[in-house]
């Protein structure tokens, strides 16, 4: 399934480069996210797969939270993951 890295996981002042919040297309429940947390998520930096995993549901709108094995690029922002 397809979905857009929407941003870092972030407070007021600081930023967890390896955590990422994801919008999954069609869904927009937190209801429908559920069913999502603890599959497999990887990203494609053209060189190699940074791969992650579903740690929660992030929000009412259907967020989810990804935690991915190392810090992620800030141009990973925008761009197309694959959740298995």
């Amino acid at each position: 399934m397809k979905a857009v890295i929407v941003n870092f996981r972030r407070n007021r002042h600081t930023t967890s480069s390896n955590h990422m919040i994801v919008a999954i297309e069609g869904v927009d429940s937190k209801d429908k996210a559920e069913k999502f947390v603890g599959k497999s998520v990887t990203f494609n930096t053209g060189k190699k797969d940074i791969s992650g995993k579903v740690a929660s549901t992030h929000g009412n709108s259907g967020a989810i939270r990804v935690i991915f094995e190392t810090g992620m690029p800030g141009q990973c922002l925008g761009k197309e993951v694959k959740i298995n």
